[in-house]
């Protein structure tokens, strides 16, 4: 009666590119500030602190007519299991009628759309001559956040990687980042002048971080993407002209930053709400150093209602918590994709 689409990760993955998620998240933040689109609440699981969680994003998207949910789950000992440590399910409905359109794997979508937050973040945020990109976390969304980031800014130079748990584990990272890229832009290879550019701004040094402090000094543009609950980075470290983009926190207590760096840079987040429940702004937020009213959503910005960075001076932090409506954005052009090339299944219920 009601026939839909099933997408495995391979066929996700098929159907989903880099340079497409960063106008997909970009549409997405635009919609929501244009009240075209509503978060609804999140939920949120905790099997065992630090170790295992899960959480269910959804809402609705009115200008594109779907609504739906994503169910991620996030098990950092997969791993060592051969297992992926994070599993998710996206399932996108039409709004006008209430019938199922797609279910599909959600990592490759969770991913690619965090990645591409991060892109987006620094093309609004960061200076346009920066040159030094350093990442604070080596995990699997690495590869990902790095990209987007290169083909916003144009004239990085180079990358400097750090892992707070382990010098290894970013040591091995430099040494396999860039065939990860290079895998991430194979659907350009048709565009030869596109796709050349883009080889061209991953073949630069990738290079691991010894001395942190240092790092963030010297460090046009920080991306931060783990699951710490202690600030990795200090406000005394932080230099004029620095953005930042958090990542990591996506739930109560998670903390990658000093609280204080808020205190004097201009903020911006993907939602007010959820940042302030469970992104990075919750801390500040708690302890007094920021107000609601100081936070402006990305989405105003990108529809120059708000101002974004105004002077090479300004210190700028995007908290990304990730929302519902990339997801299920990114899901909907990923099925419309599907759908003309026959991928995944038709099943029906």
């Amino acid at each position: 009666m009601f026939p839909f689409r099933v997408l495995n990760q391979e066929a996700v993955q098929e159907n989903l590119d880099m340079k497409s998620c960063l106008d997909i998240v970009e549409r997405a933040y635009r919609l929501k500030d244009e009240n075209k689109a509503t978060l609804f609440p999140m939920v949120f699981h905790e099997f065992e602190p630090g170790v295992a969680d899960m959480d269910i994003k959804s809402g609705h998207l009115a200008g594109a007519n779907i609504f739906g949910l994503k169910l991620v789950s996030w098990f950092g000992e997969n791993p060592t299991k051969n297992l992926p440590a994070i599993i998710g399910t996206v399932m996108v409905l039409d709004s006008r009628t209430g019938r199922p359109i797609g279910i599909m794997s959600g990592e490759a979508i969770t991913l690619m759309r965090t990645g591409a937050a991060a892109g987006v973040g620094a093309k609004y945020f960061a200076r346009e001559d920066s040159k030094v990109l350093l990442s604070v976390g080596s995990g699997h969304l690495g590869a990902y956040q790095l990209l987007a980031t290169l083909m916003t800014l144009e004239k990085i130079e180079k990358v400097w990687v750090y892992n707070p748990r382990s010098t290894e584990r970013a040591e091995i990272f430099c040494q396999s980042v860039k065939q990860k890229c290079m895998q991430l832009l194979q659907p350009y290879q048709t565009d030869r002048s596109y796709y050349e550019e883009m080889v061209r701004r991953i073949n630069i040094p990738f290079e691991v971080v010894y001395d942190i402090e240092q790092a963030v000094a010297e460090a046009d543009v920080i991306n931060t993407a783990t699951p710490s609950k202690q600030p990795l980075l200090k406000k005394e470290w932080i230099t004029e002209g620095t953005h930042i983009t958090c990542l990591g926190a996506d739930m109560g207590g998670k903390q990658e930053i000093d609280e204080h760096i808020f205190a004097n840079a201009k903020l911006f987040v993907d939602d007010i709400t959820q940042a302030m429940n469970v992104g990075e702004t919750e801390i500040p937020v708690k302890k007094g150093i920021v107000q609601a009213d100081q936070l402006t959503e990305i989405g105003s910005v990108i529809r120059g209602l708000r101002e974004g960075r105004t002077s090479p001076q300004d210190v700028t932090i995007f908290d990304s918590t990730g929302i519902a409506l990339q997801d299920l954005l990114t899901a909907e052009s990923i099925l419309r994709e599907a759908e003309k090339n026959g991928s995944g299944v038709v099943a029906d219920i």
